[in-house]
């Protein structure tokens, strides 16, 4: 009874400790949510949501897809960004839910290897959740839905019908686990084209565990085909536009010529990005798991390894960025938990912590980073000023509103920019002004609003923080006018500039103005 008691009590405070940890990464996004507003690629996405299609230029529609309903009704960002908060918080709690699975299967209590104190899976699963709210990136994802966001969800999901599909008798049939392995799938790829990543490490998997003679079942091909089935309106889509997805994304992940230091770069990144704590439980579990030849786990490792080898490749060329990992970190989480879990009980706690404190420190500098928009005090003529990355994140809403309004004052039927990231923000918070990019390259810009006509004017806008000389070469505007400014700010500080030029005659010989 007394055992039944404490037993409860534990429990019971492992809840009120998930629910606080879970509580606050909840506070943590609604209140950038509503601060920040979208970066380049959420307003690139809710512009899918605005503009539905089959599939775009440069990803699957699934991110679009989602926020369709919410666009649809005129929600505002704050309310849209309800949808990559809710995907952060199903990530956590689908961590956890494998880390517990996964340490029933180790056993780790019972066998008395690793720990001092018998620890329990709720420890397991909050340690999980812990090391989700402490991988700077993943709050990123949280308040700014990006493909990575629902690929999170995916890959988890389909490591766990893995297992089961792994270790389920070969005699029954087992016909809503293909489904469900087929479904996921098939929403993995409506996502992210790297969902073919996870795909490979889900056939290694099940290879591995029932061998090959699991190809002469129904059950994978029935996988297959309602995935195929799923993913078909992208195949039917890129058909109909010559493979313009697949070429773009072949070439934009080759990159330019591999060097050495992007990948050390690379990995300097991916240590600051996800934190040192979860590099030490990936390090720990790894090691763990191959010493004690479980082959199964070290199958499922693969849902990391695969992707993360991939993405470190593609950086020596130049070509991947800090979050494209961020379902493989997903994937290694629930190991994390259970092997910095294990040696906190055994005793080694002054690493783990610091290793803790580290990653509470740089979570704290990019929250602080990001609420005063960069460093405080500094002048509008530092360097770090004037190029502050964060200045992306603020202003782009009232700069948007500004243009529409200039625009409409002085007869200009669209926006004009050099470059597609300035254009995204601006198709958004301009809208439904058409946003024309100046440049020679092929785009989803393209296909939503066509090139500029000839012979028209439109309101050209330039940013201060990537700046573009005036578009007034041989062939384009005849000349340029500065009609208005925007300065934006944070907290009386500068942070950036929008100029507004009315820009007369695209395609004519330039003048002077």
């Amino acid at each position: 009874m007394h055992t039944q008691n404490t037993h409860n009590v534990a429990r019971t405070l492992s809840v009120i400790n998930l629910s606080r940890l879970l509580l606050l990464g909840v506070l943590i996004h609604v209140g950038f949510g509503f601060l920040l507003t979208l970066s380049v690629d959420e307003a690139h996405y809710v512009l899918y949501a605005a503009k539905p299609d089959w599939s775009y230029f440069d990803h699957p529609p699934m991110v679009g897809w989602i926020q369709w309903p919410l666009v649809a009704a005129g929600a505002p960002d704050s309310v849209i960004r309800l949808i990559p908060q809710a995907l952060w918080l199903v990530s956590s709690l689908l961590a956890r839910q494998l880390a517990m699975r996964l340490f029933d299967q180790q056993q780790v209590a019972e066998s008395g290897s690793d720990a001092a104190q018998p620890l329990n899976r709720d420890t397991v699963g909050l340690w999980a959740v812990g090391l989700v709210l402490l991988a700077p990136v993943l709050h990123v994802l949280a308040v700014g839905l990006l493909p990575d966001s629902l690929l999170m969800v995916w890959v988890l999901l389909l490591m766990s019908v893995t297992l089961s599909l792994a270790q389920c008798d070969p005699k029954r049939h087992e016909w809503s686990r293909w489904l469900a392995l087929g479904l996921l799938l098939g929403l993995a790829g409506l996502s992210k084209y790297t969902a073919v990543l996870p795909a490979v490490a889900v056939i290694v998997t099940l290879l591995v565990a029932r061998g090959v003679r699991l190809l002469w079942t129904s059950g994978p091909w029935l996988a297959a085909a309602l995935a195929l089935l799923l993913i078909s309106p992208v195949l039917l889509w890129n058909a109909q536009n010559e493979w313009i997805s697949f070429a773009y994304q072949l070439k934009h992940g080759s990159g330019g010529a591999w060097q050495a230091k992007r990948l050390a770069a690379f990995i300097g990144i991916q240590i600051v990005a996800y934190g040192p704590l979860l590099l030490l439980g990936a390090y720990l579990a790894t090691r763990q798991i191959l010493q004690r030849r479980q082959w199964l786990l070290a199958c499922l490792l693969l849902f990391f390894f695969i992707p993360f080898v991939v993405t470190g490749l593609m950086s020596g060329g130049g070509g991947s960025l800090p979050h494209w990992t961020a379902p493989a970190w997903l994937a290694m989480t629930p190991f994390a938990a259970i092997a910095l879990a294990q040696r906190w009980s055994s005793g080694h706690k002054a690493l783990i912590l610091a290793f803790i404190r580290a990653q509470v420190v740089i979570c704290l500098i990019a929250f602080a980073a990001l609420f005063f928009v960069g460093i405080p005090g500094l002048s509008a003529d530092h360097p770090l000023s004037r190029k502050n990355p964060l200045a992306d994140l603020w202003g782009w809403d009232q700069a948007g509103i500004q243009a529409r309004e200039l625009a409409q004052t002085h007869d200009l039927k669209s926006l004009s920019v050099r470059n597609w990231t300035l254009g995204s923000r601006l198709a958004w918070y301009a809208r439904p002004l058409p946003v024309h990019v100046l440049d020679s390259r092929f785009d989803q810009f393209d296909l939503w609003f066509g090139n500029i006509p000839p012979g028209s004017d439109s309101l050209f806008v330039n940013w201060s923080q990537v700046k573009f000389d005036l578009p007034t070469k041989p062939g384009e505007f005849e000349w340029c006018r500065l009609i208005g400014t925007f300065e934006a700010k944070r907290f009386e500080r500068h942070i950036s500039r929008f100029d507004f030029y009315h820009c007369r005659h695209w395609g004519a010989t330039p003048g002077t103005q």
